[in-house]
């Protein structure tokens, strides 16, 4: 797949971190599977894993109201 953003790189497997701001808590979730580019390194995050990482910031709001590190393979 060429990355839609250069137009130029292919989008490999990988993982990445993602951030997250929600009513004064922050959200870090390590280490969710993504795909992305060997040129400029876009991200790109499959409906399935944006679903889940909705779900998993839902389940934070509810235990925490500053700062949450979250392993996406373990909340998977």
């Amino acid at each position: 797949m060429i990355c839609l953003s250069c137009k130029n790189g292919q989008m490999i497997e990988s993982t990445n971190t993602y951030f997250a701001q929600s009513n004064h808590c922050y959200v870090i979730i390590e280490n969710v599977p993504c795909l992305k580019c060997e040129q400029c390194g876009e991200t790109y995050y499959r409906a399935s894993v944006l679903e889940k990482i909705d779900e998993i910031l839902d389940g934070v709001k509810k235990l925490t109201d500053r700062v949450a590190i979250m392993d996406f393979r373990n909340a998977a």
